[in-house]
């Protein structure tokens, strides 16, 4: 097994306990603290975890909301197996379920 680190995005769930439930409420916020971003970009910010972010929006949006970086981001991890790949090297892969093959029967039992 090897680990591999994901975080959720908690910016949502901030939002709502200061009272702010419409992304377009960030847009001026942001703006009064230098960070010029349109509606859009603010909506995929609220609603999807950021791959990169910024610390000048990071430090914004805590100023905004009243919490540190560990309110808005929870690092968490992932175990995934490592399988022999192809050539005798390794390559991480998702842990399988116990999924059953399906099995698909004609009608007229052929």
């Amino acid at each position: 097994m090897t680990k591999r680190m994901g975080i959720v995005w908690h910016l949502r769930l901030r939002m709502a306990e200061k009272g702010l439930f419409q992304t377009s409420e960030l847009v001026p916020l942001l703006a009064e603290r230098g960070v010029q971003l349109s509606r859009e970009q603010v909506y995929r910010l609220v609603t999807t975890p950021p791959q990169r972010l910024s610390m000048d929006i990071l430090a914004a949006l805590c100023d905004i909301l009243d919490v540190t970086p560990n309110d808005l981001i929870e690092v968490t991890a992932v175990n995934t197996q490592v399988r022999k790949a192809a050539g005798g090297g390794t390559a991480a892969a998702p842990a399988r379920s116990a999924a059953k093959r399906t099995v698909i029967r004609r009608p007229d039992g052929a």
